[in-house]
């Protein structure tokens, strides 16, 4: 069986982006904006590493417009300066399922005249299974401390889709996300310095952290993602993109860091039905009543 480097690239950035919420956990204690600084940089490494290998000049400039600069740095700073930020005010599971809500978004930004429908429905679902995390009977989802969290996990789930649509719209080198990181980087170090208080050398596991999440879901994954969308079937990783909660959550859930609740699984459950209903290839007009009034 031959297998599409584009899509299979794709798939390995989903994969990626499931560990985000654990491997973020072992950095809660840095600051957002070092952070991500940190981060980019080990993916700006991972851009001079790749030319290296193909024997490709350094300071080879990018033929980036304006707008791909503006789109690119919004999406990924924006995106990731939002998630960090809602982990510290809200569970990882819950900010985890409300993120995820992205690949609904971008389903149906992308989806076709005759499925537009049904991914709208999905759509609901899944804001409905979201409406379950924060309605939740417990003290922390009612707190206010708690809802900015969702506030900003949500923010991060619209940027991220309209980022992706973006990518699959517009042509570009791989690599250019190697320059993007590095401009990333330096308005993230000159943000901790203005807004940001020092702290002292990171521990030794702090430092792994960074180190996984730069190779990983924050570095390495922009490359593949990138790549996937615009040489591979962007409506099948949209789809394959909705199993990243149902996956991110187990493994938050094994490694200890939330145990499951009722609302948890509900919540998960009707984001996966919205995804079913979202992809489904049969149009749900053709079986509801509306479907005379549609034509």
């Amino acid at each position: 069986m031959v297998i599409d480097m584009a899509n299979f690239c794709g798939v390995l950035a989903l994969g990626m982006w499931s560990m985000l919420a654990l491997l973020a956990s072992l950095t809660s204690a840095i600051p957002a904006f070092l952070l991500l600084g940190c981060c980019f940089i080990v993916s700006f490494a991972i851009f001079l590493v790749w030319r290296c290998v193909n024997k490709q000049p350094f300071l080879a400039l990018p033929k980036l417009s304006g707008k791909q600069w503006f789109v690119g740095i919004v999406g990924l700073f924006g995106f990731h300066f939002c998630y960090f930020f809602a982990l510290k005010h809200a569970s990882a599971i819950e900010v985890s399922l409300i993120v995820y809500l992205w690949p609904l978004l971008l389903s149906v930004l992308v989806a076709n005249k005759a499925h537009k429908f049904n991914a709208v429905i999905g759509g609901v679902l899944g804001f409905i299974g979201i409406s379950f995390i924060i309605l939740s009977p417990s003290e922390q989802a009612f707190s206010l401390d708690a809802l900015w969290g969702y506030l900003l996990a949500a923010t991060s789930a619209i940027i991220w889709a309209f980022y992706s649509l973006f990518l699959s719209k517009n042509k570009g080198q791989v690599d250019d996300i190697g320059w993007l990181s590095l401009a990333i980087a330096l308005l993230s170090f000159i943000a901790h310095l203005v807004f940001e208080s020092r702290i002292n050398m990171p521990e030794i596991k702090q430092l792994f952290g960074i180190l996984l999440l730069g190779i990983g879901p924050v570095g390495g994954a922009f490359y593949l993602w990138d790549y996937g969308l615009k040489r591979g079937n962007k409506q099948l990783l949209a789809s394959l993109s909705f199993f990243t909660p149902l996956v991110s959550s187990i493994i938050l859930a094994f490694a200890g860091l939330n145990l499951w609740s009722e609302h948890i699984v509900v919540s998960l459950s009707l984001i996966l039905l919205g995804a079913f209903v979202a992809n489904s290839r049969r149009s749900l007009t053709a079986i509801l009543p509306i479907k005379s009034v549609a034509r």
